[in-house]
């Protein structure tokens, strides 16, 4: 393919018009019991969008769909909708090997991002996939986005940000009283609008504005549109949820339920946790045995002592299910009297706790085990920084003024013995996991290092999760809360493998083991293998499946239930309760006081987890990705060189070396490129670009883009507010 560089507007704004066929209907009642929380389509049009045309078809009727299921006729799956071309859609095939593309709008029949939908696949000479059935709405139906007057027309037109969501109709009651006569004094300005019906009839679906956030471009009233978008709950917890809680403070534990649990208050225990940390809810002990061997324990806050089940607070933890960390804050699960207070494992404080504790050799084997509830007293409170040095300078004498206040009954010397034995552990225990068949794959900026501190404090955290697993796995065989991690899917796996060998990389993607082994050999002794490395990861990573919650009594194959990454075939989450809702159902599970669950309940409730910890990675990166087109903005045009990370025909994605971001480069838009062509060999894609001579005298410049391509990038600021592009510059050109 051969393009011609044309100058279009940067951001120019497409027409969101309905394209292609369909199939649509009312929506009834979903298959499976799932709730749809849909509207009829019987609602009237207003004014000039009275229409009798259909855009979409019918759905389906449920009787419909649960035969067009059974006899294998429809698919169901989730709905993705790419967020750079958004008529492009996918769904994931029965066995999961590819994606089933679904072209336009009018195919994907107003479903939205994330819904779970059946879709029929049409006859080969029609060669059609149409979304015939909503079967869950996970899209929130909120959008953040401006508002548009329209003369002589009833309504404003609502244009939401994301160009997933489609425009959105408005009444003109529901906007700011003065916005007809008015109107660009809310050019900038954002709203939160949600959808309340999308007729058959309309291209636009109908909607009322249920928010103004403020000025477009500033961090507050941005980060409450992403938050209200993705349906995370940030509002101040209500008083029923607090009347939960005790109201005596401070708090003592009862004498009676002292009396239930281990006494460990005079144990050597202690926290390793960021300097400003406040909910410290795991605390490690570490003390050698006569016999030269250690009892090593993990110590995790009781939360679910507090969540009693189905009450208000539990209510509306498993609903939040995951606290959300953003660059500036925290959302948090549970109210911060719980996190920061009545759980948080404070030192010289009596705390509840549920604990795992091993006879462990020093080489790492685990020679006994007990969980159980426990009382601990936190010995010292020590910052990551602390621990660091501490294994750095094993002979090293500590004072108390290096220190936060410590114990007076454990000495500064116990304290610091049991650091240098945990790490000694952990390191033992790690070799041991990669040399047995893990994998780690990191994403993050060059400039992140895996400090020893992170070692000790991750290991034995994995060690606690695992042994966890199988306890409640052998005590509760249809009812236990699990964590797989699906393999790699397959096509993709095979094609990276045919990529790579193109590219001369020795990369063996047989196993997870023979990955990590693969990913850890030096790409190259020079000053960019760190980058190439990154850029190989991030092309090993798309293959890769989520790791999802499960409830054991849903999943019938017990091979299902191996974490890939791990390589272990159990694994659960039972360490961080105060920010996880699977967490505390684990420790219930424990604690044998969970009620007379299900295992369909239990199943339904890790299907939520797993939404809301999707939700939760993505609201972060989000965050994230807000306040670097901040840094850019006040701080740009930024410099630096970029490595290519992936090339399609007519555009290519690049790490940014400095920054540690990700941006693509859209051929279309380079100013002084004179033209483009694609061409792939096998598995490899490349591009060819020819520069616009400088001078008459001059030849055109060609510069060939290909995976591990050296180019030297501008981050530029957008003139949408927090939008930022990656400018190529031309060859030759310095940082």
């Amino acid at each position: 393919m051969k393009s011609k560089k044309k100058n279009l507007p940067k951001h120019q704004e497409e027409e969101k018009s309905a394209e292609g066929t369909g199939v649509q209907c009312s929506r009834p009642k979903s298959p499976h019991g799932l709730t749809t929380n849909s509207h009829t389509d019987k609602r009237k049009t207003r004014g000039a969008r009275k229409s009798t045309k259909q855009v979409f078809e019918s759905y389906m009727t449920f009787e419909e769909v649960s035969h067009g299921l059974k006899r294998g006729e429809l698919i169901q799956g989730q709905l993705r909708i790419n967020p750079k071309k958004y008529h492009e859609a996918f769904i994931p095939s029965p066995d999961d090997t590819r994606d089933i593309f679904l072209d336009g709008i009018v195919a994907r029949n107003r479903a939205m991002n994330g819904d779970i939908v059946v879709v029929k696949v049409l006859p080969q000479e029609q060669w059609k996939v149409t979304v015939v059935y909503i079967v869950e709405k996970k899209h929130s139906r909120a959008a953040t986005g401006f508002l548009k007057f329209l003369p002589d027309k009833p309504f404003a037109m609502f244009s939401p940000v994301d160009h997933r969501v489609p425009r959105i109709n408005v009444p003109l009651s529901d906007c700011p009283e003065d916005f007809t006569t008015r109107p660009g004094d809310y050019a900038n300005t954002l709203f939160i609008c949600r959808i309340t019906d999308w007729a058959a009839t309309s291209n636009f679906a109908e909607g009322q504005l249920s928010k103004t956030l403020g000025q477009a471009g500033e961090i507050e009233p941005e980060t409450e549109g992403i938050l209200t978008e993705y349906d995370v709950d940030f509002s101040e917890f209500p008083d029923e949820v607090l009347d939960c809680l005790p109201k005596n403070l401070p708090w003592t534990i009862p004498p009676e339920e002292m009396s239930k649990r281990r006494d460990l208050r005079n144990e050597c225990i202690f926290t390793i946790d960021p300097a400003t940390a406040r909910d410290l809810d795991d605390a490690l002990s570490c003390k050698q045995l006569p016999d030269g061997n250690f009892e090593v324990g993990v110590h995790i806050a009781d939360v679910s002592y507090f969540v009693e089940e189905d009450n208000t607070l539990d209510t509306i933890a498993s609903r939040r299910a995951t606290s959300v960390y953003l660059v500036q804050k925290v959302i948090p699960m549970l109210p911060r009297l719980l996190c920061e207070d009545l759980c948080s494992l404070s030192p010289l404080k009596n705390r509840l706790t549920f604990s795992v504790i091993w006879k462990i050799t020093p080489e790492g084997k685990i020679l006994d085990e007990w969980f159980g509830r426990s009382v601990i007293r936190s010995c010292v409170k020590l910052s990551y920084d602390h621990a660091q040095s501490m294994i750095e300078a094993p002979d090293k004498m500590f004072t108390a003024e290096e220190l936060p206040p410590v114990d007076p009954v454990h000495p500064i010397d116990e304290i610091h013995q049991a650091v240098l034995n945990l790490h000694s552990i952990a390191k033992n225990l790690r070799a041991q996991r990669f040399s047995g068949g893990a994998l780690r794959l990191d994403q993050v900026s060059l400039t992140c290092l895996v400090f020893d501190y992170f070692v000790l404090v991750e290991e034995f955290m994995l060690l606690a999760n695992i042994a966890t697993a199988h306890h409640i796995y052998r005590k509760f065989p249809e009812l236990a809360l699990l964590r797989c991690h699906p393999p790699p899917k397959a096509k993709m796996l095979d094609e990276l493998q045919e990529l790579c060998d193109q590219l001369g990389i020795n990369v063996d993607l047989s196993s997870a083991g023979a990955l990590h082994k693969s990913l850890i050999t030096t790409l190259g002794d020079d000053e960019y293998s760190g980058a190439r490395k990154e850029v190989l990861t991030h092309m090993c990573s798309r293959p890769m499946q989520m790791a999802l919650y499960f409830c054991t009594g849903a999943v019938k194959d017990e091979r299902l239930f191996k974490h890939y990454a791990l390589n272990v075939p159990f694994y659960t989450h039972f360490t961080s309760p105060i920010r996880r809702y699977a967490d505390i159902i684990v420790h219930r599970l424990l604690a044998s006081s969970l009620s007379a669950l299900s295992s369909d309940e239990v199943q339904k409730q890790a299907s939520h987890c797993n939404d809301k910890k999707t939700v939760s990675k993505r609201v972060q990166e989000l965050s994230s990705e807000l306040f670097f087109g901040v840094f850019v903005k006040e701080c740009g045009p930024l410099d630096s060189e970029a490595m290519v990370m992936g090339v399609l025909d007519q555009s290519f994605d690049v790490l940014v070396l400095r920054y540690g971001v990700q941006k693509r480069i859209y051929c279309k838009s380079v100013m002084a490129l004179d033209s483009f062509h694609h061409r792939k060999v096998g598995k490899k894609s490349e591009l060819t670009l020819v520069w616009t001579p400088e001078d008459t005298e001059s030849a055109p410049v060609e510069q060939v883009i290909s995976v591990f391509t050296l180019v030297e990038v501008q981050l530029k600021a957008d003139n949408a507010p927090m939008k930022y592009s990656a400018m190529l510059k031309r060859p030759g050109d310095n940082c």
